[in-house]
């Protein structure tokens, strides 16, 4: 399957409506809209995002319906509410 052939995945990230792609995982759909922050460090506040992109890290920790999930891992679906950060 082409990426054009893919359907498009309308989410909400921090608020933000955000345009994705089936089959995408929320960091490659946050990416492809411009948005590489996802969420910032608890002791300086400085910003995170993807680092290993497979997992084994905790960098790209995002809230989903108000768990905490890995970006890098989680597929993206319709109408999906992502806040920024999340907790270990």
């Amino acid at each position: 399957m082409t990426a054009d052939a893919r359907g498009a995945v309308t989410f909400r990230f921090g608020g933000r409506e955000v345009r994705g792609r089936e089959g995408d995982t929320i960091a490659m759909a946050l990416w492809a809209a411009g948005e590489p922050v996802l969420r910032r460090s608890s002791s300086l506040g400085a910003p995170r995002g993807l680092f290993c992109n497979m997992g084994v890290c905790y960098e790209c920790l995002v809230a989903v319906d108000g768990r905490t999930v890995r970006a890098c891992t989680t597929v993206v679906r319709e109408g999906m509410q992502v806040e920024p950060g999340g907790r270990p």
